[in-house]
């Protein structure tokens, strides 16, 4: 599962190196801490430091204690044992205010943990918005997306949450190694060094277990797609119906169980070695324990030093052990930030950047000399494909499955670009054009069109997201779409709730689905260009011919391109381009391909009307 060593970036740098250089986003996750909250962080930030200080000055209390007890024992003295209780009520004030911050770091932490993952998990999907469709069909994009949105969303508060414990227990440690100073150098140097073999080999792992993470994803995603299709009443019918149960349950536990032994594997080593080297500092605990006392013995130090020595020999290994761990915890934390911030650097399309107006003003749409080849394939989807489309004429497009009648919708529409050639509206290409005013020039209804989860209204409106909620224009819509004889039968009308994810929502038949996503196509008002990508192909002939009828006698003053596979409503188009293996073998209208010999639309049109005869 893991990555070949030679494929590693880790693998061509030196230790240090690599430990060092993941601490990068440091910096930056503590900025967008503090860009959420800064009143939390600084509040977080000032509980932290109390927190660091009160354990050393909780220990020197306690051996003011000790002391004082001896020594009003010794004395008998009223005033001896009254400053012995005075102490006793600072250790416990002391212990109150060490309480209280603990507790506050916690309500910091949990408020700042909620408004982080919110942060994160918003500017992911922002990001989203930004990306092109290339970058969505890319597989391994898809998997740092993933990822992303897996982990990255708690993984900076946890980043700044490891960084102030870390001032902390540096604090702690301070205070301690101060103290024990006086007893001996040597128990400071002890304290130190006796945390660092856990402290390496947690790091270690913290790295293995990243590189499962980040290698194992598409393995994961297979996981997700499986729940979904599984869980989910789209796919529902064909499980049953197929008896796909079995074999895709199946499948999920082979992928859990694949990715289980890695983890358990990891685990059962991170578990072994941590457990083999921390009976090291232990050692070393009960070595200083053994030696204070015997100072105590020896008279060399007071009892209360004694009891002081200990506690702090104790708090500062706790210190020692709890800041390597964060230091090993940061690095683990920068791992998985790098994920987020890979997706966040991600090159995208500044959407206001270009014109707004063609250079020549009515001139339409022009396919010149394009050429297009999806990435990771060999073979062009569109070879040498030259066409003009004057303001007003319909199109209509035909061709056999994977002939390029939607590549050639995907160019115009700019989610993709040619790799040769170019494609113009109003004499300038469309990568000239302000990607946001191209867009509201446009409208499409594609054969996979998206069926949401929401009101009949709104699925009409997202057609315009800037009309999104204009109900008047949902009504125009739909009665130019064919869709309101059956919206004006709902309960609700235009605010009938679609699908079934939520209480209440009513399915519609596929007929009734196309007529709704014909509506939301009519929606922008302002479209010079207007696309139907295969939109009957659930309708019956008659309803079918209805549509085209209505589409043709709606759409004078625009540009209207038509994909079917009925020859029988094609013929309404001025022009038929008949594509195949990517380019366009006829073009003409359709008396004029009819009058080709040998044509591949006469052929098929004849092959058609034969069926109804």
């Amino acid at each position: 599962m893991s990555p070949p060593p030679e494929e590693r970036p880790e693998a061509r740098l030196g230790a240090v190196e690599r430990y060092l250089g993941v601490f990068q986003y440091s910096g930056q996750a503590l900025k967008l801490v503090w860009s959420t909250s800064w009143r939390l962080t600084l509040v977080l930030g000032v509980l932290t430091l109390i927190a660091g200080v009160l354990p050393a000055a909780i220990a020197y209390v306690g051996k003011l204690i000790v002391d004082q007890v001896i020594a009003a024992a010794a004395s008998a003295e009223s005033v001896d044992r009254v400053v012995a209780f005075w102490y006793v009520a600072l250790e416990a004030g002391l212990v109150a205010a060490m309480a209280a911050a603990q507790r506050g770091l916690t309500v910091c932490q949990s408020l700042l943990r909620a408004q982080l993952g919110h942060r994160v998990n918003t500017l992911i999907l922002e990001k989203s918005l930004t990306l092109s469709l290339t970058q969505f069909e890319d597989s391994e994009f898809y998997d740092k997306l993933t990822r992303a949105r897996r982990e990255a969303s708690s993984r900076p508060l946890s980043l700044v949450n490891r960084t102030f414990a870390l001032v902390q227990n540096a604090i702690t440690l301070l205070g301690a190694a101060a103290l024990l100073w006086q007893f001996s150098v040597w128990a400071v140097v002890i304290l130190v060094i006796a945390g660092l073999p856990a402290f390496l080999v947690e790091t270690r792992f913290s790295g293995e277990a990243f590189r499962l993470f980040r290698w194992r994803s598409p393995e994961t995603r297979k996981q997700m797609y499986l729940e979904t299709v599984l869980a989910r009443e789209d796919y529902a019918k064909e499980v049953k119906l197929f008896g796909l149960g079995p074999m895709l349950l199946q499948r999920y536990r082979e992928i859990f169980d694949t990715l289980y032994g890695e983890d358990r594997s990891l685990t059962l080593r991170r578990g072994f070695w941590g457990f083999l080297l921390g009976l090291l500092s232990t050692a070393a605990f009960y070595g200083a324990y053994a030696w204070v006392v015997f100072a105590t013995v020896a008279t060399t130090i007071t009892l209360g030093a004694m009891t002081m020595y200990l506690l702090l020999f104790k708090q500062g290994q706790s210190a020692v052990s709890a800041s390597l761990n964060s230091v090993g915890g940061m690095y683990e934390d920068n791992l998985y930030l790098s994920t987020l911030y890979e997706l966040l650097d991600e090159p995208v399309v500044d959407e206001e950047e270009g014109v707004s107006e063609g250079a020549v003003a009515g001139d339409g749409l022009r396919f010149d000399d394009v050429w297009f080849v999806y990435p990771d394939q060999k073979e062009f989807a569109l070879e040498a494909v030259s066409l003009h489309l004057p303001p007003g004429q319909k199109l209509a497009l035909v061709g056999e499955n994977g002939s390029g009648k939607t590549t050639l919708i995907k160019l115009m529409t700019r989610l993709y670009n040619p790799s040769r050639g170019r494609v113009l509206l109003d004499g300038t290409d469309l990568r000239d054009w302000k990607l946001s005013r191209l867009r509201e020039r446009i409208g499409v209804i594609f054969q996979d069109f998206v069926r949401y989860q929401l009101s009949v209204g709104e699925n009409i409106g997202v057609g315009d997201v800037n009309e999104v909620e204009n109900e008047a224009l949902w009504a125009h819509a739909g009665e130019r779409g064919m869709a309101s004889p059956f919206i004006d039968q709902m309960p609700e009308g235009y605010h009938t709730q679609l699908g079934k994810w939520f209480k209440d929502g009513r399915e519609l038949s596929g007929g009734q689905w196309q007529k709704i996503a014909l509506a939301r196509a009519f929606m922008r008002q302002g479209s010079d260009i207007l696309v139907f990508d295969e939109p009957t192909s659930a309708m019956d002939a008659g309803a079918e011919s209805e549509v085209f009828e209505r589409i043709r006698a709606l759409t004078t003053n625009q540009i209207a391109i038509l994909i079917s596979h009925r020859f029988s409503t094609v013929r309404m188009a001025d022009r038929i381009a008949v594509l195949g293996d990517g380019k366009i073998q006829e073009l003409g209208s359709h008396e004029e391909l009819l009058a080709i010999e040998g044509g591949t639309y006469a052929r098929l049109f004849n092959l058609q009307a034969a069926g109804y005869r």
